[in-house]
């Protein structure tokens, strides 16, 4: 993430990030509402500490069904104080007693039941409160929330996108490559999705440094709100009112096989980056993805913010899709403190194990 392009330029500002959980809370926003009867039970959950799927297991293991029968609609950071929604299917009348899932770092904060099964993606956005500690320049931290309030943040996949150290990435590419065999479904739409958000990055990160936010003749614009787009032949004042007034965003390629939605200049554009990327291009193509399209640009609704000398709470909502540490990387150089710690404990484990295979074997006499 450090290499790609900063709208306002890379920040001057230091700071600390999830010092604690509860310095990153996020909460799902559903697009509709149980409908209070049918075979799935919606649960809103309350996590701390804990990841989505091992959530997922222990409603399973609770509630005595399948894995499979326990779905969600989006995946939350470990290391954050999150609200979110799980769906159990559970044929029949039984109504498991759901707060005795409580616990320390679970809470149900209520249930009910709905006719659908919740799917991944069925989100309208999250809410987010964030807390960033240790600031070393209020006053560039405070001129870049004014900015991005105003003309918003890049649109980048966020390093949980890509797993620790980019393994993910990794994986996805070994997969594409024939070199490992992925039959884990879910495993095989998360690399694949690092591959292709990857190529996402790698445009958008170009385009903003070369042309930041100007139009070019053959842009593909997505229509605000939707996942509709059309290709623009070429600009005039009423495209160029519409771009201005929000109605259209410009984007950049989420990449699968079928024509190029962009263009002409714009075409050549997105491809100058991706010279050396043509095995990750005709990967996805032959995993059977679709040309798809990503707002170029991510602007955070609803922004709140209040200092407390060098410590900042920021809320905002973002669309379902986006991530939050994009609209941090703009604000501040931001250190990770719980990722650090994780990174050093990892060092650590693999120098004690180096150290026990390097020690000479000791055998009883």
């Amino acid at each position: 993430m450090n290499e790609l392009h900063y709208l306002l330029g890379k920040p001057s500002s230091q700071a600390d990030l999830r010092t604690h959980n509860s310095d990153f809370i996020v909460k799902e926003i559903l697009p509709f509402t149980p409908t209070g009867e049918g075979e799935h039970h919606m649960l809103h959950i309350q996590k701390n500490g804990s990841n989505t799927v091992y959530v997922a297991e222990v409603i399973a293991k609770f509630a005595k069904v399948h894995p499979k029968e326990v779905t969600y609609a989006g995946q939350k950071d470990k290391n954050a104080v999150t609200e979110q929604w799980f769906g159990v299917r559970i044929p029949g009348k039984e109504t498991p007693e759901w707060t005795q899932l409580n616990n320390d770092k679970l809470t149900v904060l209520s249930s009910s039941r709905h006719s659908k099964k919740l799917r991944i993606g069925a989100l309208l956005g999250n809410r987010f409160v964030l807390t960033l500690r240790n600031i070393t320049d209020v006053a560039d931290v405070e001129s870049r929330l004014q900015q991005i309030a105003a003309a918003g943040v890049p649109n980048y996949f966020g390093e949980q996108r890509f797993g620790h150290d980019g393994k993910n990435l990794v994986m996805g590419r070994q997969m594409l490559n024939g070199g490992r065999n992925v039959k884990d479904r879910n495993k095989r739409s998360m690399y694949l999705s690092a591959v292709r958000s990857n190529i996402f990055n790698l445009v958008a990160s170009h385009r903003l440094a070369t042309h930041q936010t100007q139009t070019v003749v053959g842009d593909c614009v997505m229509l605000a709100g939707s996942k509709s787009y059309f290709t623009v032949d070429a600009w005039d004042d009423v495209l160029n009112k519409r771009l201005a007034e929000k109605d259209i965003q410009l984007s950049a390629p989420l990449w699968g096989r079928g024509n190029p939605l962009a263009k002409e200049a714009a075409f050549e554009l997105e491809m100058a980056p991706l010279t050396d990327y043509s095995e990750d291009l005709s990967g996805l193509e032959n995993a059977g993805l679709s040309q798809e399209r990503r707002p170029l640009l991510l602007e955070p609704q609803g922004m709140k913010w209040h200092f407390d000398a060098d410590v900042l709470t920021l809320e905002f909502m973002l669309p379902a899709g986006s991530y939050a540490t994009s609209v941090l990387r703009e604000l501040a150089d931001y250190q990770d403190v719980q990722e650090q710690q994780r990174k050093i404990m990892v060092a650590e484990q693999q120098a004690h194990r180096l150290a026990q295979s390097e020690s000479p074997s000791q055998k009883e006499s």
